[in-house]
């Protein structure tokens, strides 16, 4: 199921810019105090390192990934997730744009 709407955030209103624009997002902080960020990703090929475990839900379009220490490219696409350990990397090619939820764990 394809997350539409997190209610009751709170929303950095200055954009999170990577890669020359090719990746947007904003932060958003919970009533919980759990920290996500939703945006988009127009058609690259990028690496993301990651300090701690994030899971990337596609709410939007597709993507295809590929975790550190693998060969293997797979696909996601708007309703599917996938998960990237701690201290960790992975590879994201976007054919067309990739809307998303990253949560932080």
């Amino acid at each position: 199921m394809t997350t539409e709407k997190i209610d009751g955030v709170a929303v950095t209103t200055r954009a999170n810019v990577y890669f020359d624009g090719k990746c947007v997002s904003h932060s958003i902080t919970l009533a919980d105090g759990t920290k996500k960020s939703v945006g988009v990703i127009l058609p690259a090929t990028l690496t993301f390192n990651t300090g701690t475990p994030e899971i990337m839900e596609c709410v939007a379009g597709a993507c295809e990934y590929k975790l550190a220490g693998s060969d293997q490219w797979v696909r996601s696409a708007a309703g599917e997730q996938f998960s990237i350990p701690a201290n960790s990397s992975f590879e994201i090619r976007v054919a067309e744009s990739y809307h998303y939820i990253c949560h932080f764990g």
